[in-house]
């Protein structure tokens, strides 16, 4: 199992983390751990963003996933695919806008425990066999 990744059993909530690089008017920038959450007991199918200092963003899980392959957007938060392999999230609040830069994969096996922690809590089904 991966150092980054919680076990992913069924019923339990999916932590992963990531580095990602905060876009500014710098040259260049640190990059900054980030955790992503899913508890599947959430109906609403949001994931949490965490960053440092205690900032966390919730939006859709369908949001993260649509962004990966073209640029969406809702609410405060928008998410589009910056090349091959990199994606961003811009995060809009009363105090300003944070853009920031991710290696794409991370997401995406992000996503694929998420999906996989509920494809193991969904009851099944299927009736009985004959």
């Amino acid at each position: 199992m991966s150092p980054a990744a919680e076990d992913h059993t069924a019923g339990r909530s999916v932590e992963d983390h990531a580095r990602a690089r905060v876009v500014t008017d710098a040259p260049l920038s640190n990059p900054v751990p980030v955790a992503m959450r899913y508890d599947p007991a959430d109906t609403s199918g949001a994931v949490c963003f965490a960053f440092p200092g205690g900032n966390e963003w919730i939006f859709p899980r369908s949001l993260l996933e649509s962004g990966l392959r073209a640029p969406a957007s809702r609410g405060d938060v928008s998410v589009w695919p910056c090349g091959r392999a990199q994606t961003v999230l811009e995060f809009h609040s009363p105090d300003g806008v944070a853009v920031v830069q991710f290696d794409s994969s991370p997401l995406v096996r992000f996503l694929r425990h998420t999906y996989a922690t509920d494809a193991r809590a969904a009851p099944s089904t299927a009736g009985p066999r004959r």
